[in-house]
């Protein structure tokens, strides 16, 4: 229980109500986290976990063992439970890591969520002591509002998988803290923040090499997790669970959600629905059915959100296009409707046969039947051979296939939705001339 005297010098010094409720000792007033651009910028470079949308946790998630559900004020069960469980992980004090992240001060805050904040610090190499800023080794540490009992079990769940769970295309975790009813785990710092700050939040577009790289990467996470000894289900495949380094190498972050997948004769695990809708596959909204083929579902939304730069669900948009996997659906396999999905921002920087291959992919991970989706291995192979390609749109020499592109693009586009003055002011006169009796009833232009 907090004493007078503590909570009177909180008062005192302005405590940002909700940081100090979760960070004891930490004394600060608000500071709104802004988006930062990739390299090293503290801002905006790691989760934001949109409060916003829905999460509901599973209350009966077996892999986390009765010990842990109805353990939450760091008793000794769950702490030697975690230890005995993940005895790589380095045990932090929280001494340490607010020294690490300078009292977790609102400057080095990288993003915040539900579970609470994410800060900025260093740590010497292979230790837990803190460092100086600029030295040391740049961590992500991630803290957890210690009055959520579901925080706790996605907290446990998180620590348990990757503290157990190792490869390159999975955010590194490093260690945790927990100590009385502080609960924060620290990760590798990842430069260039999360895939959805890239697609939504910052003003240059994501090139289209970059995109496949990410999406490749990605996709090997889930193979990884999907073809071990154990399958693991990761149940929350979003863009903001997609975190990248300095190279733009993709790595999934966030396990708080996922699940032991089905082993020896079963097809699937009965679970309560959770995650976060927009991403969620069909059948297990409808019936709680979970399955490796419901993260390939996911997939595919977020290739498809890649290949847009849509989001899933988007009340902004009109009526007809806020789902996007229900709007965009019919033009996946209509190869002369399709390059009117295509990121305008991107304009015509984009590989013509990676934008049919992607749709193509896009198609079969969002097919309604999941057992007619692909694994997770089989997105990798397709996925592989679209990183070498130069076919260019903006450089095709068979102009038909490119100007045909780019009118779809041009009458798409929010930009060139005009009357036929400005069009015919602002648009290519010879692509127009080209394709005039082609596309007059698409266009509204009289050329």
């Amino acid at each position: 229980m907090t004493s007078p005297k503590r909570a009177a010098g909180r008062e005192g010094c302005g405590c940002w109500a909700a940081v100090a409720r979760g960070l004891r000792g930490a004394c600060f007033r608000p500071a709104a986290p802004a988006d930062g651009d990739g390299g090293g910028s503290a801002k905006g470079s790691h989760v934001h976990d949109a409060v916003a949308e829905t999460r509901y946790l599973n209350a009966n998630n077996r892999e986390l063992g009765d010990h842990f559900r109805t353990k939450h004020d760091g008793e000794n069960g769950v702490d030697a439970s975690i230890e005995k469980r993940t005895p790589k992980l380095l045990q932090f004090t929280f001494q340490e890591l607010k020294s690490a992240t300078l009292n977790f001060r609102p400057d080095s805050i990288l993003g915040e969520g539900g579970f609470g904040y994410v800060f900025k610090g260093w740590i010497e190499p292979n230790s837990t002591a803190p460092a100086k800023p600029g030295t040391g080794v740049t961590v992500a540490v991630k803290s957890l509002k210690p009055d959520a009992l579901q925080g706790h079990r996605e907290w446990v769940a998180e620590v348990d998988f990757l503290g157990q769970l190792h490869h390159k295309h999975l955010v590194k975790l490093i260690g945790y803290c927990i100590e009385d009813d502080q609960r924060l785990l620290v990760y590798e710092f990842m430069a260039r923040g999360s895939l959805e700050n890239h697609l939504f939040r910052r003003a240059l577009p994501l090139p289209w090499s970059n995109r496949m790289k990410i999406a490749l990467g990605a996709a090997k996470g889930l193979a990884f997790l999907h073809g071990g000894p154990k399958p693991v289900i990761y149940r929350d495949f979003k863009t903001s669970n997609v975190l990248l380094d300095a190279e733009y190498n993709a790595k999934l972050s966030d396990f708080g959600l996922a699940k032991a997948g089905p082993q020896g004769d079963k097809t699937h695990v009965s679970t309560r629905v959770v995650g976060t809708y927009g991403y969620a596959a069909p059948e297990y909204v409808m019936t709680g059915h979970l399955t490796s083929k419901s993260d390939v579902y996911s997939f595919g939304v977020v290739l498809l959100e890649m290949l847009t730069g849509r989001r899933s669900m988007d009340k902004k948009r009109p009526t007809g296009e806020q789902n996007l996997v229900a709007w965009a659906r019919p033009y996946l396999n209509d190869r002369r409707r399709l390059y009117q999905l295509v990121d305008p921002r991107l304009g015509l920087n984009y590989s013509v046969k990676g934008v049919q291959k992607v749709a193509q992919i896009c198609h079969y991970c969002l097919t309604r039947d999941s057992k007619s989706r692909p694994s997770m291995d089989e997105v990798v192979k397709q996925l592989t051979p679209l990183q070498d390609l130069n076919d260019m749109a903006s450089a095709s020499p068979r102009p038909r296939s490119t100007q045909r592109a780019k009118l779809a693009l041009m009458l798409t586009a929010d930009t060139w939705r005009c009357d036929t003055a400005r069009c015919l002011a602002q648009v290519n006169h010879t692509l127009f001339g080209w394709l005039a009796k082609r596309y007059k009833d698409v266009s509204g232009c009289n050329m």
